[in-house]
């Protein structure tokens, strides 16, 4: 089944230093962008993290740091892959936890303007759990009948994602053909922040969505605990957690 798609969408894999959205950094990007037409059009870009990358992840992705040395930083290349992405919505696997959070990492860090979270998501890994809990392997063995090839290899990955959504599509009658219903569909939670450590409420409130203010509003603590914000700010969250609680701070001085 093909996509149904309002604006083109943009399926994609990030390979990293590390599973620490705050601290590590994309190595390898590929990325498959697919027009409400069908056409489709396919990047894979090294990147060169300005750290090394631990001896573990290399034995997972095979990524070593000569074979990086030589690649652009992400902040050179941030300007172009934010025109590429602009006016997209966004898929992936596992990419409502990991790979769009660590993105939106990566602009701020460059210093890019580009605002992902007026995007819809598809969390392939999602509505395969909710469906049939595996990982990505068994998905494509489970939904397209065949063994994946090159297995955390971004690009492998990438393509793997795009075939198990529309084979999901097919498979579920209960799945609708549209990237709103699929976005809704592949979130567990309603995040402020990509990181998911601050969600909206049904009034469209911001909560904290960990710690000892679990639950309460951010700008109620903020008014009874002004203390808080400073350690959000000192603390090991990522840089849009840090924005998003700002906001809210600088929202509720306006007032």
């Amino acid at each position: 089944m093909q996509l149904n798609l309002k604006n083109p969408l943009i399926i994609f894999d990030l390979e990293t230093t590390g599973m620490n959205i705050a601290t590590d950094r994309i190595i390898e990007l590929s990325y498959l962008k697919i027009y409400p037409n069908g056409k489709e059009e396919g990047k894979t870009l090294r990147v060169n993290p300005g750290m090394p990358i631990p001896p573990e992840t290399t034995a997972i992705h095979g990524i070593k740091d000569e074979d990086v040395a030589s690649a652009p930083t992400f902040g050179s290349i941030a300007k172009n892959l934010a025109k590429d992405f602009e006016g997209c919505d966004l898929a992936g696997y596992n990419s409502n936890r990991f790979d769009i959070p660590l993105l939106a990492e990566e602009f701020l860090r460059a210093d890019v303007d580009i605002d992902l979270m007026k995007r819809k998501f598809i969390d392939v890994q999602t509505i395969f759990y909710k469906k049939e809990p595996r990982t990505l392997s068994a998905a494509y063995k489970f939904y397209c009948e065949g063994d994946l090839e090159n297995a955390h290899s971004a690009e492998a990955d990438t393509r793997a994602t795009y075939e198990v959504l529309k084979a999901q599509l097919d498979r579920y009658e209960d799945i609708k053909n549209d990237v709103s219903f699929l976005s809704k569909y592949s979130a567990f939670t309603r995040n402020a922040d990509f990181a998911g450590r601050i969600v909206f409420d049904d009034n469209e409130e911001e909560v904290f969505n960990f710690g000892k203010y679990k639950g309460q509003k951010v700008a109620d603590v903020l008014k009874k605990d002004p203390g808080y914000y400073g350690w959000i700010m000192q603390g090991d969250f990522t840089l849009h957690t840090k924005k998003v609680v700002t906001n809210v701070k600088l929202r509720s001085f306006n007032k």
